[in-house]
């Protein structure tokens, strides 16, 4: 099988729909998401709707949890939280209700999606480097995880308790090892690279490839701008970051 995976779609639907074409013409035959559907940018209902259609399972990122909720998002940097306030006010209750009901994590035939870390996954944590993996990859029960949250592709590997990071474009999945993979982000990249990412990860081959694909960057930023979300949203699609 393999699997398409999708990480901070951050409604951005140009982003989403390249991807998904991208995705469809390398034969992937099952999509998943690591959260943070909505947020950020203009069309979170419609790339939830896309979501659904294309039977894609998905765990709940931070911007999911607050944009379906009535908890304060006052600890989110400004721009943030703008964008959770209006993707509310965007979404009908039978969005929110969807996006309440995501898993923190969920175990998908060999491998296991989750959106922060295995570690106290309602806390969003954050995963940068081998110390951060290490505390997720100690309670991984499958030899391979997906997670998002920091929009970067990055890749990390544990065997009897050593830990390694490795950049990747293909990555070849090695017995005895546990893998801690990030996509990268569909919607919103913050690895100074603009393209759209996900990962595909084939079980057959046991590998995981890494691809960038470009999108209709100005259609999504024009929407952005024509909402009144945040300026700075538009921009930072330009740099990746």
């Amino acid at each position: 099988m393999k699997y398409a995976v999708l990480g901070d779609i951050h409604a951005n639907l140009e982003a989403l729909e390249a991807v998904l074409a991208d995705a469809e013409r390398r034969g992937a035959e099952q999509y998943v998401s690591t959260g943070d559907i909505v947020g950020y940018n203009a069309n979170p209902a419609e790339c939830m709707d896309r979501l659904r259609e294309i039977g894609a399972p998905a765990v709940q990122g931070n911007h999911d949890h607050y944009a379906s909720d009535t908890e304060s998002p006052d600890f989110f940097n400004p721009i943030a939280r703008k964008a959770i306030l209006w993707t509310r006010h965007q979404l009908d209750a039978g969005h929110r209700q969807r996006l309440a009901a995501l898993p923190m994590t969920l175990r998908i035939a060999d491998f296991t999606i989750v959106h922060s870390s295995l570690f106290e996954p309602e806390k969003w944590g954050y995963i940068f480097d081998t110390g951060d993996a290490a505390a997720s990859l100690l309670l991984q029960q499958t030899p391979l995880c997906f997670f998002g949250h920091t929009h970067s592709p990055a890749a990390f590997r544990m065997k009897e308790g050593r830990v390694e990071f490795m950049p990747y474009e293909t990555l070849r999945l090695e017995a005895g090892w546990k893998y801690l993979i990030n996509p990268g982000s569909v919607g919103q990249p913050r690895d100074r690279n603009p393209l759209a990412a996900y990962a595909l990860y084939d079980d057959r081959q046991r590998t995981v490839s890494l691809h960038r694909v470009e999108y209709d960057m100005a259609a999504t930023q024009a929407k952005i701008l024509k909402s009144g979300l945040p300026e700075a949203d538009a921009v930072r699609l330009s740099f990746g970051h």
